[in-house]
């Protein structure tokens, strides 16, 4: 029970490393150049992770290295 407690919490540390390693570069490069150069408003960490899981889904290539 002990080791699958462990595991739960590995799994959810991963995630969100994870998450803020994809969303935080996409903030603060967001909140840096666009509200000067485009006049947009900056955005939030939830704002800049949901962008990039809808940049992931949209733009992944689905296709994977065949080595035969």
């Amino acid at each position: 029970m002990r080791d699958m407690i462990i595991g739960i919490g590995v799994i959810v540390g991963y995630i969100v490393i994870t998450a803020i390693i994809l969303a935080l570069p996409i903030m603060l490069l967001w909140n840096w150049l666009m509200p000067e150069i485009f006049n947009l408003p900056t955005i939030t960490f939830w704002q800049a992770l949901g962008i990039s899981l809808l940049s992931s889904c949209l733009f992944k290539n689905g296709r994977t290295k065949n080595n035969d």
